[in-house]
């Protein structure tokens, strides 16, 4: 009876969805582009001395490390590699400056596109033939793995090296596109391109974009994926998911993730320092039970909001119980993670004025909410008891603008 009990749940559980029943069969023929190099197109970097930009996410459908495939290739020569933030093996905190190193398992000097430089200086790039990036991104403007890409083309562009993009799928899927389009006085190293929150491409329709749109000028090559579609998400595809930061652990925390990070422009915690990052968001000063239950009334498609409490152990508020919610998509096809994100970010703001801060502005005026978010105006909005209909509406012109840009670039059906 027991054997027959456990079988039905292994069924069961298989039909839902889990972790392991959930992959199997799908998409076999799927290739990322790092396979589509080595099977189809190794022709691009036999014979040269590779320098190699990547992190833990580098790695094939097999979870092989693209660092060791290169190394231990004898028709590759790879001769550097190139952190960006978090580093290559991924231990640095959101932040934490990487400085160059030997890699103990290569033997291979490393160096750091993070902190001090972000940009591959000409010493750094001595002896390298081909450049190629090889990152997970998760389809939102703020996450710095793309400008560390674009900064290095430019790098590749200024010393004639030829730079190659191995493709990765968007886990938030390539087919819808949200959030105000960066404004050029609010750039930084959270949005360095005029680019909506959530841009609806892979890094190598970016790479494209900014090669041309944002005239960089590298000699670009971007080896594209075989099998990926538009509408596919991170679970459509057979691929385990290899977290690309410390704070970005499931394919759900990149979800809602375009949203939920503006919080990091306040004075709430935004969940960091618990095993949930971006899907808890509290504050000591907050009722969880009142704050979902608003949240809750305002229909939000594809989510509802759950009253909880939880204890950082670093980070904002560290040490401090922070009452608020968790967030759980349940349908995530209709789920707005920007809305949604300016709706916390305005709901926590009327509900608690005394308490609820934006972070400060610095000499410029500008708060790193406004960095985030892309400008200055959706802060006053906010302050000014607009509505979030009333924000939306002022980007569309931009939003829609940037699709038409867009559309030149996409290279999946």
């Amino acid at each position: 009876m027991l054997v027959l009990i456990l079988s039905t749940f292994t069924v069961v559980f298989a039909e839902k969805g889990g972790n392991n029943g959930k992959q199997k069969g799908k998409n076999k023929n799927f290739q990322l582009g790092v396979e589509v190099l080595l099977d189809e197109e190794k022709e691009l970097i036999e014979g040269k001395n590779v320098g190699l930009i990547t992190n833990p996410t580098g790695v094939d459908k097999n979870l092989n490390s693209i660092v060791d495939l290169l190394n231990e290739d004898p028709d590759v020569d790879l001769t550097a590699l190139y952190g960006p933030e978090h580093g290559v093996r991924g231990s640095a905190q959101a932040g934490e400056y990487v400085e160059y190193y030997i890699d103990e398992q290569t033997g291979l000097p490393v160096y750091s596109l993070y902190g001090e430089t972000r940009k591959p200086t000409p010493e750094m790039l001595e002896d390298i033939d081909v450049l190629l990036f090889d990152i997970q991104d998760v389809g939102t403007r703020f996450y710095t793995y793309i400008y560390t890409m674009a900064y290095a083309m430019e790098a590749a562009q200024e010393n004639d090296i030829p730079f190659i993009v191995l493709d990765r799928p968007n886990p938030l899927s390539g087919d819808k596109v949200e959030g105000p389009v960066l404004e050029e006085e609010y750039k930084s190293f959270v949005g360095n391109y005029e680019i909506p929150l959530r841009h609806g491409m892979t890094v190598g329709e970016l790479a494209q974009l900014f090669n041309d749109e944002f005239e960089i000028g590298a000699d670009l090559t971007v080896v594209e994926m075989d099998k990926w579609k538009r509408k596919m998400y991170y679970d459509d595809t057979p691929l385990e998911f290899v977290a690309p930061s410390p704070n970005m652990p499931t394919t759900e925390t990149a979800l809602v993730y375009p949203g939920a990070a503006l919080i990091e422009g306040t004075n709430v915690s935004e969940g960091r320092g618990t095993t949930q990052p971006f899907e808890l968001i509290g504050a000591p000063f907050i009722n969880s039970t009142e704050l979902a239950a608003e949240l809750n009334s305002l229909n939000l498609p594809g989510v509802t909001f759950r009253a909880a409490s939880f204890t950082p152990s670093f980070s904002k508020h560290a040490g401090e119980l922070s009452n608020g919610v968790e967030i759980h998509v349940n349908h995530k096809e209709s789920y707005q993670p920007v809305e949604t994100g300016l709706h916390i970010v305005k709901t926590i703001h009327d509900m608690y004025p005394e308490d609820f801060a934006f972070r400060a502005e610095n000499a410029a005026g500008i708060s790193f909410f406004d960095n985030l978010i892309g400008n200055g105006w959706v802060r006053q909005a906010i302050e000014n008891g607009e509505s979030v209909d009333e924000i939306k509406a002022e980007w569309e012109d931009e939003l829609n603008e940037f699709k038409k840009i867009r559309k030149q670039y996409l290279l999946y059906k």
